[in-house]
């Protein structure tokens, strides 16, 4: 038994923006991810270069910071894939579970409702 039968007479929408993020959402997510972990390694070594200037705390910091940016990257990515997915179904074929036809009433049959 087939659960959801497609809508007969239904067109469906064409692509818009969704498609083209979600073809570029895996390069989002690297280049996200990729420029604060360089720009944390790049401080990392730049404060190893000179001795004189050690400043391991701030780095360390700094590395944390450039961390909590990845995740917050992450989260947002995820959600613009959550959206794209959302408007990809809606923009699909129409489905119904259970069609039934409406039962007529007769006229003058049905209530008025007084206010």
């Amino acid at each position: 038994m087939k659960y959801l039968k497609k809508l007969d007479g239904f067109q469906r929408s064409p692509a818009g923006l969704e498609w083209q993020i979600w073809k570029k959402l895996h390069i989002i997510l690297v280049v996200g991810t990729a420029l604060p972990l360089l720009a944390s390694a790049v401080a990392y070594v730049l404060d190893g270069l000179e001795p004189a200037t050690q400043n391991a705390r701030a780095v360390e910091q700094f590395f944390y910071v450039m961390l909590g940016l990845v995740m917050l990257h992450w989260t947002l990515v995820l959600t613009l894939a959550i959206g794209c997915v959302i408007v990809m179904l809606m923009k699909g074929p129409a489905y119904v579970a259970d069609a039934y036809e409406m039962e007529e009433l007769p006229l003058g049959s049905h209530k008025h409702i007084q206010r």
